[in-house]
């Protein structure tokens, strides 16, 4: 018996050395071989060569493959900038990265940052009452999604120092109560 994963949605097929291998996915029906997919081999002369000529600081891969348009990405978005780099010559961040790991080893929800994809740190929590809270008024509830007072959680970036925030735990219960009306 063979085995094949599908590069689709990554299941293991396994199919008897008889009857052949799939054509076809029996999971996704996606084609298992290799449809819409490039794949260009490259000498060394040619990854020398095109190493010197790239624009940009993306690693090079000997074998690179274009991807369906479907599964690339539509926004092109610019490197994110790790703002903790710029402090790697004037502190020993090892300590840093030491502490940020404890931190995070206590925290019940972890986020990733949507900029640089370092792990977040809960710094606290905020209260929002009424006082410069205008609720967004939506005609299918006849009311507001969500009504002050109500908590947010604060998380910093470990990399990039972005802040973001995420409804507490209480609330969150709350807003999904209110909407299943």
């Amino acid at each position: 018996m063979e085995t094949t994963v599908c590069p689709w949605c990554q299941t293991e097929i396994v199919w008897d050395e008889e009857l052949g291998p799939e054509e076809e996915c029996p999971h996704c029906q996606n084609e298992l071989n290799e449809y819409r997919t490039l794949s260009i081999d490259l000498d060394e002369d040619e990854l020398e060569e095109q190493v010197s000529t790239q624009a940009y600081d993306k690693p090079v891969n000997p074998v690179q493959t274009i991807q369906p348009f479907w599964e690339q990405d539509m926004i092109t978005t610019t490197p994110a900038f790790r703002a903790l780099d710029k402090y790697e010559s004037s502190h020993d961040l090892m300590n840093y990265e030491e502490m940020v790991e404890k931190v995070l080893d206590h925290q019940e929800e972890v986020p990733e940052c949507p900029h640089c994809h370092e792990y977040m740190l809960l710094t606290g929590q905020q209260q929002i009452t009424g006082t410069g809270w205008k609720p967004a008024v939506v005609p299918a509830l006849q009311g507001s999604v969500l009504n002050a007072p109500f908590s947010v959680d604060i998380y910093v970036c470990t990399g990039c120092f972005h802040v973001h925030t995420t409804l507490c735990e209480e609330d969150r219960l709350r807003l999904i109560q209110g909407l299943s009306k």
